[in-house]
């Protein structure tokens, strides 16, 4: 019981953090409302726990090769989470025009995407699969898995959520631009702080 909780616990603290996913579901939430945010974070959530499985079935042959790829990945990650800043920056104003742009939604695949190019998901992966030594037993692997599913769906959600409220107080165009281009800028500042740290590697 105290290792489920263990599991529980790990999983609501790196799900619930801030990240770029969840800075991406909140500005969802308040450009598109709850229900369309919740595409994407199903994909969020199925891509990190498929990403998660993998990690914890391959992590004892991919040592070696873990360190070049988390580098690259580092570089890949910080450009795609630059291009979803740039996106919500520049996406729809008010509630209007918001109607004529559902291709700027971010979808089920952005989702997934985002936690493969996600150094934080990899981060969360790798540090969850060795804590509890999931490399070697298969069961633990899928109650964790399990574990971090729900947990990891209702964290995001909560995002989208909080999205949703935070639209009741943003009651002109000038509002809606000025929550993008932050929440955008956020995204930007991460992709560049992410670059930073692999120069300074």
């Amino acid at each position: 019981m105290s290792l489920i909780f263990a599991m529980c616990l790990f999983s609501f603290s790196m799900s619930i953090s801030p990240g770029p996913v969840n800075v991406i579901t909140l500005s969802t939430g308040v450009n598109y409302g709850f229900k369309k945010a919740l595409s994407f974070v199903g994909g969020a959530t199925v891509g990190f726990t498929l990403l998660l499985l993998m990690i914890g079935l391959g992590l004892r042959f991919m040592t070696g090769l873990l360190g070049d790829y988390l580098t690259a990945l580092s570089y890949v990650g910080a450009l795609y989470i630059a291009y979803m800043g740039g996106k919500i920056a520049f996406s729809a104003r008010n509630a209007a025009s918001l109607v004529t742009e559902k291709q700027s939604i971010p979808t089920f695949g952005d989702g997934f995407l985002l936690q493969w190019l996600n150094p934080k998901a990899w981060i969360a992966c790798i540090s969850g699969v060795t804590a509890f030594k999931l490399g070697y037993s298969l069961p633990l692997l899928g109650l964790f898995i399990g574990i971090y599913f729900l947990i990891c769906y209702v964290s995001i959600a909560c995002w989208a959520f909080l999205g949703d409220r935070i639209n009741r107080f943003l009651h002109s165009p000038r509002h809606y631009m000025l929550f993008n281009l932050t929440m955008g800028g956020v995204l930007i500042i991460v992709a560049c702080y992410l670059m930073y740290l692999q120069v300074l590697v």
